[in-house]
């Protein structure tokens, strides 16, 4: 009998023992819902840091929008705490305008870029505007190179917590979940915002943002599995009209309107439901990350013991944790989309690196901001695919159906005074690769600049560009070497200017940073003066041809206000034959060349450095042609050079050595306060004599304010030189053309 209790009592110890052992095997597993809201998004970090305090292990993360892209940094490995580091570096003005850094674009590119204040789309004799504020390239650089680690992945139920998105089918109006593919495209899709961002093409699919259509996947993440669901609500309420007072806010209003009405059946299919207070931010509040965070935090908290009962206190929490490093990719293969108007050169030369390069993500990211800097595609994605342990980057790029531009800005300065902007570009015209435009200035002197340019990437690029150029100013320099000022015994004379000149040219890049170039050029040149009425007022009018050839090297961020990068120019151009309008005209060459560098300190201060210098080779130059100083604020063309202290165009030599310090001083966004020294020794000969290590001839100095405005800058200086018994004020307004 006691045998028998002892059995019993024994059978009965083990079933506990074995049911235990299955209630700790059976854990429930926890679904995470992150909805979509933009910035507002932010506080789904906050919720994610009380969730790893609480020691609650997450095995299913669904997102949409914002949801999306913070659920999927969290499913490809890192915490919440290095989310919260990577959104507070991320610079989230640029990401909303596609910045493309300057350095990014070809020369022709940066002259295009810094010369108009508006540009449209033109088709059919029709004016359109652009598809969406950003292509969201600078988002999906960022995205790919932060989910380095899971690029090979291609089922997201096999990354480290199984995930899924939700983005909308543009053309169907239907629901698209992700669940597999390149991650990096996947949360781009599903964050790709109406207007905002450009649309994402999947598979065939044209995807945006699926807070369109399912704003909370509660639903999709029930079916894979999880018991208990934690659903995160970023989702604005109907606002009334008072609150509705932004675009932003209107399309959100609109795109929430079928949300709103689905989310109380939502709500019940979830366990513990967060709704952080965000409702005093909008979706593009993310200068306010930081309190937005903190408001997921407090909603958290506010369910902390509902979520700490999740935990398995059975086991070590242990934080997700990617470990960030430089990591490098090794191109094993580069294929592109096929493409009618560009060639597979063209696009390599963009890029930059070829079949076999290592490279970093930071080359990559150049590669891409280099092609979209183009403007020639309208949609740029990318995936890397593992190759026998390297990389092959498959490229999918649109070409932009539009082929025409409409460009406008305006200008004023006191050389050519006041002048409208009109451009007419046109991509495609002739050639692949090809890009024609004219630009034509209306004002007090009319003038026009036509380009084009065929441009084969790492061959050699040909051109054409033709200019006419005209002002009419009192100067003290005659361009005679100061015979007619002597002859007429004037101080200054009235001049008429004009030029006509025409090059053709061939370039190419030089170890992937220097532009290298030559070419052959024809100028017309006449310049008359009414001081000379009674003699003769013509002094020139004469055709010469020349050959010419160049180096360039630009990394300043920005044209006229950088904050880092160097400069480098150097060309030689030989004359070789004149109409001779003179009889004057020898055959001889000038050389020329400009070093700058740009050094920021304390993030509002700039130190610009610039020396240039040039001189003439040969037994006679043409003084026409000689280097001529003064002035400020205009486009330079020939051998002109801006100088502080002295009036336009007010000395001139056959050789020149010059140097200039600027202190630029942001004393508020885009607003500018800035001194400026310069020092010149300006001279015939003055490489022959020696003269150029002498004591500077001439100096001027200058303070100024500026405004970057959306017509170019705006900008007032007032100039002093300790030559002269007088001041000059330069006043401008615009982009220089």
């Amino acid at each position: 009998m006691k045998k028998t209790i002892l059995v019993f009592i024994g059978i009965l110890f083990l079933q506990t023992v074995v049911a235990q052992d299955t209630i700790k095997k059976s854990r429930p597993r926890v679904g995470l819902v992150l909805s979509g809201g933009g910035a507002k998004g932010f506080a789904h970090i906050g919720v994610l840091k009380v969730l790893e305090q609480a020691g609650v292990k997450i095995d299913f993360i669904g997102g949409t929008s914002m949801g999306a892209v913070v659920g999927g940094l969290y499913a490809s490995g890192y915490n919440a705490t290095q989310i919260d580091s990577i959104f507070y570096n991320t610079d989230f003005d640029q990401l909303l305008q596609d910045y493309i850094p300057r350095s990014s674009k070809s020369f022709y590119e940066k002259r295009n870029d810094e010369m108009y204040a508006i540009t449209l789309p033109f088709n059919k004799f029709k004016i359109g505007i652009p598809i969406a504020l950003s292509k969201g390239m600078y988002n999906y650089n960022l995205l790919s190179k932060l989910t380095h680690k899971v690029r090979y992945i291609n089922d997201f139920s096999k990354l480290p917590i199984p995930f899924l998105c939700v983005a909308t089918d543009i053309e169907k109006g239907e629901p698209v979940i992700l669940r597999n593919g390149y991650l990096a495209q996947a949360m781009l899709a599903s964050s790709a915002f109406p207007s905002l961002f450009s649309p994402v093409e999947i598979d065939g699919k044209l995807l945006i943002d699926g807070g369109v259509v399912n704003n909370y996947p509660v639903d999709e993440i029930r079916k894979m599995g999880a018991d208990i669901i934690i659903g995160v609500d970023v989702q604005d309420d109907l606002k009334d009209r008072n609150s509705l007072k932004d675009a932003t806010r209107i399309l959100v209003q609109i795109t929430n309107l079928d949300m709103i009405k689905v989310m109380k059946d939502k709500i019940k299919l979830t366990d513990i439901y967060i709704k952080p207070d965000v409702s005093n931010y909008g979706v593009i509040s993310f200068e306010k990350g930081q309190e937005i965070i903190k408001k997921g935090e407090e909603a958290a908290h506010g369910v902390y013991e509902q979520l700490k009962k999740l935990a398995d206190n059975d086991k070590i929490y242990k934080l997700n944790e990617v470990k960030v490093k430089k990591d490098f990719l090794q191109i094993r293969n580069v294929s592109l989309t096929k493409l009618d108007n560009y060639t597979r050169a063209y696009v390599l030369g963009k890029l930059n690196f070829k079949n076999g390069s290592k490279i970093t993500y930071e080359d990559l990211k150049t590669g891409i901001n280099n092609i979209n800097a183009t403007q020639n595609f309208s949609r740029i994605s990318y995936t890397l695919q593992g190759n026998q342990n390297e990389d092959d980057l498959k490229l999918s790029l649109t070409e932009n159906p539009t082929k025409t531009f409409l460009k406008f800005g305006l200008h004023y300065d006191g050389l050519y005074k006041s002048a409208i902007l009109t451009n007419i570009t046109q991509k495609k015209s002739l050639f692949k690769n090809d890009v024609a435009s004219l630009d034509i200035g209306l004002g007090d002197n009319i003038r026009y600049n036509f380009d084009y340019y065929i441009d084969n990437g790492f061959y050699w690029s040909f051109g054409f560009k033709s200019r006419y150029n005209t002002f009419n100013k009192n100067v003290t320099t005659d361009f005679k070497n100061g015979e007619l000022l002597t002859q007429l015994g004037l101080n200054s004379i009235n001049i008429d200017f004009s030029d006509i000149t025409n090059q053709a040219y061939m370039q190419t890049v030089f170890i992937q940073k220097f532009l290298i170039g030559a070419g052959i050029e024809h100028k017309y040149l006449k310049i008359e003066s009414e001081n000379l009425g009674q003699i003769n007022p013509t002094f020139e009018k004469s055709s010469y041809a020349s050959i010419f050839g160049y180096m360039k090297y630009d990394s300043f961020d920005n044209k006229l206000f950088p904050k880092n990068g160097w400069l480098f120019c150097g060309d030689i151009q030989s004359y070789l034959f004149s109409s001779d309008y003179t009889k004057e005209f020898h055959r001889y060459s000038i050389a020329k060349g400009e070093i700058g560098i740009v050094k920021s300190f304390y993030n509002k201060v700039t130190l610009k450095i610039q020396s240039d210098a040039g001189f003439s080779i040969g037994k006679e130059s043409v003084h026409f042609f000689d280097f001529v100083l003064g002035g400020y604020g205009f486009n330079t063309i020939n051998n002109f050079k801006h100088f502080y202290g002295y009036d336009f165009l007010s000395i001139s030599a056959d050789s020149y050595i010059k140097s200039c310090f600027t202190l630029d001083y942001e004393i508020y966004k885009k607003n500018h306060l800035n001194i400026a020294a310069n020092y010149a020794n300006v001279e015939d000969d003055l490489f022959s004599n020696g003269n150029w290590l002498s004591k500077p001839q001439y100096t001027g100095y200058a303070i100024g304010y500026a405004l970057e405005s959306v017509v170019g800058p705006i900008e007032i200086k007032y100039s002093w030189s300790p030559e002269l018994h007088r001041g000059f004020t330069y006043f401008s307004v615009g982009f220089w053309f």
